[in-house]
């Protein structure tokens, strides 16, 4: 296993120590691999702290959060709530935060619409006794000023090393489809700042706490000083599909494309295909964040950390990953979209889920090709509260390559995931398909039907997702006063509980079900 440094100094990155194999049976040793890291970082804690996998920590911003506590308004932030000594030490990511403040011209403006109870101010409208403050926060929204409260958050990433690059282009285009479906079936963000939130997931917090455009780059003032308009923020969803496959269609890519026209002649000179030419030069809007003076000067033959230096600043739902320099690494796609769950079950289940369709993508020769405006729709759906169980998602009607038809309706999680007899087959019956035509013992398709049992019941609504359990919890708790407001009682009684379903010492039914006993590897 390997761990990283990220943002905030009460989080960390665990991935396995080498690639995983490309058997059934060395994917079955995810969901152990996930219980080892969390026992490993767990031994290293004190008696009073916990390895928790949750989204992000219900009272972030809230004073006095951290331990020991911490004032805000540091050089960095300089946010009203977030205090600098949460932010990792290391110095890229004090310095992204400052340089992201610095360049947009002001501090970050988060708001999430705020969850009306009963009890909860009529308007709500907090002010703040900060001119800024008070011009950027939206009434009937929990207001927010600072990259912690985005790159605060934590994820569920997987990462794919294709055959080719083609092979690698074309699941990085199906999966961008599927990406908004799966944000809605892990939603696990519905409290920020202490306040229940109208919204599931984390998505849109990060894309505003990250956002570094200018007046100029948002369209709010004449182009001056600035190159482009830019219609996103430096993390959202892709903005254009990259495959040569005959079955894309320029109507699919019906988001006008910004680009640097420079970089796109050079790349289109140097025998860059057209697509993935637009999908380079599109990155290269954006202004570099952070550059170590030891690296400017690159042997850009040998070396790739100017593209890293932006490609790893443009954080999308996926990322096209071209191989190292000198490296056996080759053609990845990540997909960068779950939210992270409460268990490594559930965590194990959605990584296989998404491993698996790849498959069934490359052996059924799937195509999810709909208009990429419709993709962005169908992320803005997914955020919502409970668009699990009611949203409603654009989505194509026939998935192979045989019937020439890439039309489209709106479709519910459940007929996406489950199918619907005589219209729509459903994910997990093509995986399942997919599985019939291989050899597997009874104990390794026995666990797979575990994790599929999860993600369809989750589908179906018979189970429900985090966020809709955290928010149940806390609107049940004794404590909560039915004004949207997440009480330190309540925080320390949820996190306890998250800790000990992570550890497998509580059961939580409505959202987990009966839970398998894992099989010894």
């Amino acid at each position: 296993m390997l761990w990283r440094p990220e943002y905030g100094r009460f989080m960390i990155e665990g991935t396995p120590g080498q690639p995983y194999a490309g058997s059934i049976s060395d994917f079955l040793t995810v969901e152990s691999n996930m219980r080892l890291r969390r026992e490993t970082v767990q031994a290293l804690l004190r008696p009073n702290e916990v390895a928790l996998t949750v989204t992000n920590f219900p009272l972030l911003g809230t004073p006095n959060f951290t331990e020991p506590p911490a004032a805000p308004r540091g050089p960095a932030a300089r946010s009203l709530f977030f205090p600098d000594e949460a932010i990792n030490a290391h110095r890229r990511f004090p310095t992204l935060t400052q340089n992201i403040r610095e360049r947009r011209g002001k501090r970050v403006a988060i708001n999430m619409p705020v969850f009306r109870d009963v009890n909860t101010p009529k308007p709500f409208a907090p002010k703040y006794d900060d001119e800024e403050a008070d011009a950027a926060a939206l009434p009937e929204h929990i207001y927010m000023d600072a990259m912690g409260f985005g790159m605060g958050c934590c994820c569920l990433q997987v990462t794919f090393q294709a055959c080719s690059i083609d092979e690698a282009r074309h699941l990085y285009d199906q999966l961008a489809v599927i990406a908004p479906v799966m944000l809605a079936l892990t939603a696990a963000t519905p409290i920020f700042r202490g306040y229940l939130a109208d919204v599931d997931c984390r998505w849109n917090t990060i894309s505003q706490s990250v956002d570094d455009r200018t007046q100029e780059e948002q369209g709010k003032a004449p182009l001056k000083s600035s190159r482009f308009v830019i219609p996103k923020s430096r993390y959202d969803s892709i903005d254009s599909y990259i495959s040569q496959d005959p079955a894309l269609r320029a109507s699919h890519n019906d988001i006008p494309l910004v680009m640097d026209h420079g970089h796109y002649a050079t790349l289109r000179n140097g025998g860059v295909d057209h697509l993935l030419a637009q999908h380079v030069a599109h990155l290269f809007i954006r202004d570099p964040l952070v550059v170590y003076r030891e690296r400017l000067n690159q042997d850009d033959e040998n070396e790739s950390d100017h593209f890293e230096n932006i490609q790893s600043t443009n954080w999308q739902t996926m990322r096209f990953k071209p191989p190292p320099p000198n490296s056996s690494i080759g053609w990845r796609v990540e997909f960068r979209v779950m939210e992270v769950q409460l268990t490594d079950f559930e965590n194990a289940a959605f990584t296989l889920f998404i491993v698996l369709l790849t498959r069934a993508i490359l052996s059924f020769d799937l195509l999810f090709y709909i208009p990429i405006s419709k993709v962005d729709e169908n992320m803005q759906t997914a955020q919502k509260r409970d668009a699990v169980s009611s949203g409603k998602f654009f989505f194509r009607k026939n998935l192979t390559r045989a019937v020439d038809d890439d039309s489209y309706e709106l479709m519910d999680v459940n007929t996406i995931i489950n199918g619907q007899e005589g219209a729509f087959p459903g994910l997990l019956p093509l995986l399942n398909q997919y599985l019939d035509s291989m050899e597997i013992d009874f104990q390794s398709r026995s666990l797979l039907a575990s994790y599929f049992e999860l993600i369809s019941k989750r589908a179906s609504g018979e189970l429900i997702t985090t966020a809709k359990w955290m928010r149940e919890f806390v609107q049940q708790h004794p404590e909560y006063k039915k004004d949207s407001v997440v009480s330190g009682p309540i925080a320390f009684d949820l996190v306890k509980l998250c800790a000990d379903l992570g550890n497998g010492i509580a059961t939580a039914e409505r959202l987990l079900g009966p839970l398998p006993t894992q099989p010894a590897q």
